[in-house]
């Protein structure tokens, strides 16, 4: 869920017994927003609008007030303001805030403005007080470095210029702060040729993929949450999202190959990652979860190869977030020869650290994040190129003091317009194409139509499903109606079709955390009536056939001792992923048209893809479930790292001084499978 941020707190006031004040909250977050004031712990009435306006200001008025912004189940409280009466002659004379207070009052109040990348922002603030009043401009909360005069000037604004501009008034003994202003930059001048207008996207597409469970190397822990957050956010800026979890070598190529084909003329495509991974003489690679031991490139997704088939579908935008460590791997000695790339200025590299570095996860309770996805996800969202938005992460990180010096983001990039992941997409001048593309799309995310199975007995129960990633499936199921004659009866499932994974101790749980999700909040969204089960199913990839499974219903009956079964068999098709087949064996591809006339290439689909398959298969629609994650921070690597005569890729795990001062440290979970049998050693790191 987008957080909710109060942008304007309330300011304290002192007015003169019969005037009036205004106490003002502004906040920003999810959709519908709405404030309730409170004087102390007692609510105002008609206190529900972000102005709250006090008239006949007298002693029943006076005290401490706060305002509440809600967003459904959530809440978040401004900062308290004071209002004071002041002993004045001229009762009737009213203060209205923040225009003045007493002693001090601003005279001129900056202006909103639209602007041009090129022009001059000019903002004035004048104020009088005594003794003399002082100024400091901030911008987005953040003091401006000396922009100390009543006048701010800057001189040649850039898409980083724009946003919230307030100044802060004060002397020795008053403080208050002007209008909060909005300044935004909109195209170019008609002089200004270096720039030229940027189209709207054509559509906008993303693969995500996480590995965590390797075979022979460190687990990982923080890509489910990373993956499933950046979903999230993603799809809130219209992306079209296909999220895998845990994929083999084989998979990954399947799964770019059918990300390839999402793509046209003018899309905006980004690729991220999380977890194992190398670089070596700047070619990056994304190691899967079946990779040997002492891997090499042959074993691994070569990302600059996929940069090039992703310029071959004359893309608007390629995006990679690469959320890996960059060290060498000592036990590959292969120099890869990237094809030549062409001169696109669309391309967008925002590595999560810098080369020949390591990247960390930071664990929170049962949840862990990446270091990297901590920052970002505060920042995907802004309305700024994407570039500014990943150089404002890499500042959040270079004032983070746990992040100094270990870790620090490194951006890429030849991008020469003003392409925003918030852009929006245009109308295509071709329905059927959009609607192709839509289909290949939702052909992968396509879930069983929730049922009811009536049992002999006179039981019904109701079959549920929910998407938690493109490649993982929840199924619950829940007693709809019984008869009065049974005491108590619920229904499990079993005997499911070989291909996905589940852990059979985790299958029927009460709750989905028992079921081994972390991530969705579909308890709350249920009827609370009934109790229910959950079972998780994953790597869905990797079914062959239709899936089926056995709904076993026990129950038993008030006047008898002995329980009672009935089985049905259901059958539910191929849901999610499934449907691409990424199991099967890639056939090579065929090289990419020259020079195409037409986006209507996208539509040729090569003779690997499985979309063409489904392409009249029905589409039920499906809501994403959204969590939020909260807890203390643990520090531990996403690390494989060689050392010199090495004949294999070993975790490293150090400690480091300055994070031994945790009153109650938090243990490293993160064990190699070589030192299953050893002794286990815990490290102590500081908490984030």
């Amino acid at each position: 869920m987008v957080p909710i941020e109060i942008r304007e707190h309330p300011q304290s006031v002192q007015v003169p017994e019969g005037g009036c004040v205004m106490l003002s909250c502004r906040a920003v977050g999810p959709l519908g927003l709405t404030y309730q004031w409170f004087k102390r712990e007692e609510e105002v009435p008609g206190g529900n609008a972000p102005d709250l306006i006090l008239n006949s200001i007298g002693a029943a008025q006076e005290g401490h007030y706060i305002c509440r912004v809600n967003a459904g189940e959530k809440w978040t409280f401004s900062r308290w303001a004071q209002v004071r009466l002041i002993n004045s002659a001229g009762g009737g004379s009213g203060v209205i805030f923040p225009s003045t207070a007493s002693g001090l009052w601003i005279t001129k109040q900056p202006r909103s403005q639209t602007l041009s990348e090129g022009d001059m922002l000019l903002l004035e603030c004048s104020a009088q007080a005594n003794p003399p009043p002082k100024f400091q401009w901030c911008h987005n909360k953040r003091p401006i470095a000396k922009a100390t005069g009543g006048i701010l000037k800057v001189p040649c604004l850039t898409t980083a210029d724009r946003g919230i501009y307030s100044c802060r008034v004060y002397n020795l003994y008053h403080e208050i702060w002007s209008d909060h202003v909005q300044v935004e930059i909109g195209p170019g001048s008609s002089t200004d040729t270096s720039w030229k207008t940027v189209e709207e996207a054509t559509d906008k597409v993303a693969l995500l993929i996480g590995n965590m469970n390797y075979l022979y190397h460190r687990q990982l822990r923080a890509p489910m949450a990373d993956v499933y957050e950046l979903t999230n956010l993603l799809r809130q800026m219209d992306f079209k999202v296909v999220s895998l979890l845990d994929l083999n070598w084989h998979e990954m190529q399947r799964a770019v190959t059918e990300f390839l084909l999402l793509l046209g003329r003018g899309v905006y495509g980004l690729l991220y990652y999380a977890g194992h991974g190398y670089e070596n003489y700047g070619n990056s690679f994304m190691v899967p979860i079946d990779a040997p031991v002492s891997y090499t490139s042959e074993h691994c997704l070569w990302v600059q190869d996929v940069l090039q088939r992703m310029q071959e579908r004359q893309t608007g935008l390629n995006v990679f977030l690469l959320d890996m460590c960059r060290k060498r791997n000592l036990n590959d000695n292969i120099i890869q020869q990237p094809g030549p790339l062409k001169v696109t200025a669309n391309i967008v590299f925002g590595y999560a650290t810098c080369v020949d570095a390591e990247a960390f996860e930071v664990n929170k309770d049962d949840l862990s994040n990446g270091v990297f996805m901590s920052f970002l996800k505060k920042r995907l969202m802004e309305q700024e190129k994407v570039t500014v938005v990943l150089d404002r992460v890499a500042e959040d990180m270079g004032r983070c003091e746990l992040t100094r010096g270990r870790q620090a983001l490194e951006l890429r990039s030849n991008l020469s317009e003003r392409r925003a992941l918030t852009d929006r997409i245009q109308t295509p001048d071709c329905p059927v194409m959009a609607s192709t593309r839509n289909l290949q799309w939702a052909i992968a995310h396509v879930l069983p139509e929730s049922r009811v199975l009536h049992f002999d007995c006179g039981v019904k129960v109701q079959l549920g499903f929910a998407a938690e990633f493109s490649n993982i499936m929840i199924i619950y199921t829940r007693i709809l109606e019984k008869p009065t004659e049974i005491s108590r009866c619920s229904a499990q499932l079993s005997d499911f079709t070989e291909g996905p994974e589940m852990d059979l101790k985790r299958t029927n749980q009460e709750s989905l955390r028992d079921a081994g999700s972390l991530l969705l909040s579909m308890d709350e969204r249920l009827p609370q009536e009934q109790p229910r089960l959950y079972t998780r199913l994953s790597a869905l990839q990797r079914l062959k056939s239709e899936l089926s499974f056995m709904v076993s219903l026990h129950y038993q009956y008030s006047c008898l001792d002995e329980e009672v079964q009935e089985r049905q068999t259901v059958t539910v098709g191929k849901p999610l992923v499934s449907k691409l087949n990424l199991h099967e064996q890639q056939r090579l591809r065929a090289p990419a048209p020259s020079a195409p006339s037409s986006d209507f290439h996208i539509h040729s689909l090569p003779e690997s893809s499985s979309f063409a398959e489904e392409m009249t298969a029905e589409l039920p629609s499906f809501e994403p479930f959204m969590t939020e994650s909260t807890g203390s921070y643990d520090y531990t690597h996403r690390v494989l790292s060689s050392s010199p005569g090495a004949k294999r890729n070993e975790p490293e795990e150090t400690t480091s001084p300055e994070f031994l001062v945790l009153e109650e440290p938090l243990v490293s979970k993160s064990l190699s499978l070589d030192d299953a049998n050893k002794p286990i050693k815990f490290s102590n790191f500081y908490s984030f």
